[in-house]
């Protein structure tokens, strides 16, 4: 695998949208009237206290930076592997996310006593955001 060549060969636009998708994913998964209020019941927090965390940016950034890089290296992997439509993405997406996305969040929630619906909830996310993203990426390619 040369890094170099496989990063020159992305398709940008495919990774801004992949992006913006997993962000969209995001927005949608969490509002309230989908599973926004199960999560913050299985958090133990209310929309209020969650309005009214301080950080701001701080809170964002990190959030995007690493939807950003899961596109970024969704894009060259599928590269790499000659993945170059939206149903072998979408899998791809989906295997990787269940791997590494999903098996994180029953590792880590599991040891700190969450509930399995916190990690049910995250977890889904992850892997249809990661599914679409691979999709977009593979369709674009």
């Amino acid at each position: 695998m040369d890094w170099l060549t496989d990063v020159s060969q992305i398709n940008w636009l495919a990774v801004l949208l992949a992006f913006v998708a997993s962000l969209a994913v995001g927005f949608v998964w969490y509002m309230p009237a989908v599973l926004g209020n199960r999560w913050m019941a299985a958090i133990g927090k209310t929309e209020d206290d969650l309005k009214n965390i301080s950080g701001g940016a701080g809170l964002w950034l990190p959030m995007m930076l690493a939807s950003a890089l899961t596109a970024i290296l969704l894009a060259v992997l599928m590269g790499a592997l000659g993945l170059d439509n939206a149903f072998g993405g979408a899998v791809f997406g989906l295997t990787m996310g269940l791997v590494f996305r999903a098996g994180g969040h029953v590792i880590h929630n599991g040891f700190a006593g969450r509930p399995a619906a916190v990690t049910l909830i995250d977890a889904g996310h992850d892997l249809v955001a990661m599914g679409l993203a691979g999709a977009i990426i593979g369709a674009m390619s």
